[in-house]
């Protein structure tokens, strides 16, 4: 692997038998990943060990030879399965010492909860030697961290809080002291409405700078296009390229984070554009069955909603042409709740095409605004939670990009 100037090489190592099993989810290794890669590291590899003494001696022995920092969650409790410290002493050749102030804090952490401390809990007191102390005020497990031949290593306990309670308190100011670290850009370009293979083929002709990563992520309801600029490339280049790559991808594009920034999701920009011009909203839904109305609640705008599964339901009568139906539904929305905005989402097919996940389905999507009628069409297949779920985003996503890219003058 070719390593950039100032960016060691970190490994994430978590333990425990519950983690390799599935019984848990390692969200420690990915927490981790994102403070470290911030802070400039390099992340080599995520390992995760179970309850095997010699496994744990032998990843610890590898990890000093390759890496130039090291952080371990897990294996730090009072029982027989928790083999850290102990692995450590041996892989390091580093004899167990007692820590008297670990052993004070653990006996006091007791005391002021009025229990009894297990004499299995002065296991946790004991470090190898040469070993700093961690301290832990959120927990009965303290850390310790220790240099052996290339690496620093910092091992502290599995519990998610305590664990990210150590880094940010004792952990990431110390690592800064300890490497020249330099953070390379990341400049995230959230997108709706736009799947991967898509988003690939508008920017096939972008021509990537050098030393510049260009990679992809997506979730249920929106698709990342990542860009990692070197921590020495200008502003000036970064805006250009950011400023390129979303002019070719198009209005799918809603939000750009810049570093260190968390991810902007879709109706955090709604509600931005909704307050900024104090604008109320109604829903009306159909396949979404009230999906819309939950991605938006405790929305000040969202003014009112409705359900029903077909447009049938509304009026069976009522047939032909959506636009008309659409404007009819309006107008009866209208006289009974004045809302600058109205966003409808019509359904003409039937439930079992809506259950069957071999169907795919076609959503109409109408925002009714002062200024006129905006309007999509737009497909969705796949099981029918997956149909619920992209046919709400959908409608929010016809709702943002007039938003954002019309002029709305509302009559108050």
């Amino acid at each position: 692997m070719n390593v950039p100037i100032n960016h060691p090489v970190a490994e994430i190592f978590s333990q425990g038998e519950e983690v390799i099993t599935g019984q848990v989810t390692d969200t420690n290794a990915a927490w981790l990943s994102q403070r470290l890669v911030e802070m400039g590291f390099v992340i080599s590899r995520h390992t995760a060990v179970g309850d095997k003494l010699l496994d744990l001696i032998s990843l610890l022995t590898e990890i000093s030879q390759r890496a130039d920092f090291c952080i371990c969650s897990g294996g730090l409790g009072p029982t027989i399965d928790d083999l850290t410290t102990e692995a450590v002493s041996l892989a390091f050749d580093r004899p167990l010492q007692l820590d008297p102030v670990a052993l004070e804090q653990i006996e006091q952490y007791f005391l002021g909860r009025n229990r009894v401390m297990a004499e299995s809990n002065r296991k946790q007191a004991y470090f190898p030697e040469g070993a700093i102390r961690l301290d832990n005020a959120w927990g009965t497990a303290p850390g310790f961290a220790i240099q052996h031949k290339r690496c620093w290593f910092v091992f502290v306990p599995g519990v998610p809080t305590e664990m990210r309670h150590m880094f940010n308190e004792q952990i990431k100011d110390d690592l800064f002291k300890r490497f020249v670290l330099q953070s390379d850009k990341l400049y995230t370009l959230q997108t709706v409405g736009i799947g991967e293979s898509e988003l690939q083929q508008k920017i096939n002709t972008f021509t990537l700078p050098d030393n510049v990563q260009l990679s992809f992520r997506a979730t249920a309801e929106q698709v990342q296009t990542k860009l990692l600029f070197p921590s020495a490339m200008t502003e000036v280049l970064i805006n250009s390229c950011v400023t390129e790559l979303s002019v070719m991808i198009g209005d799918a594009v809603f939000a750009i984070d810049k570093p260190n920034q968390h991810p902007t999701d879709l109706i955090a920009v709604i509600d931005q554009l909704m307050q900024k011009n104090i604008w109320t909203l109604s829903v009306f839904e159909t396949i979404s069955q009230g999906l819309i109305a939950a991605k938006c609640i405790g929305q000040e705008w969202l003014q009112s909603t409705q359900y029903i599964k077909t447009i049938g339901e509304w009026n069976t009568e009522q047939q032909g042409d959506l636009s008309d139906i659409a404007q009819s539904i309006a107008q009866q929305i209208k006289a009974k709740q004045a809302t600058d905005l109205l966003l409808l989402q019509l359904y003409q097919g039937t439930q079992q095409q809506f259950q069957d996940k071999q169907q795919s389905i076609v959503i109409y999507n109408v925002l009714i605004t002062p200024q006129g009628m905006y309007q999509n069409t737009t497909t969705v297949a796949g099981p029918i939670k997956r149909k619920q779920n992209q046919s709400a985003i959908r409608a929010l996503d016809l709702l943002r990009r007039v938003l954002q890219n019309c002029a709305i003058n509302t009559i108050k």
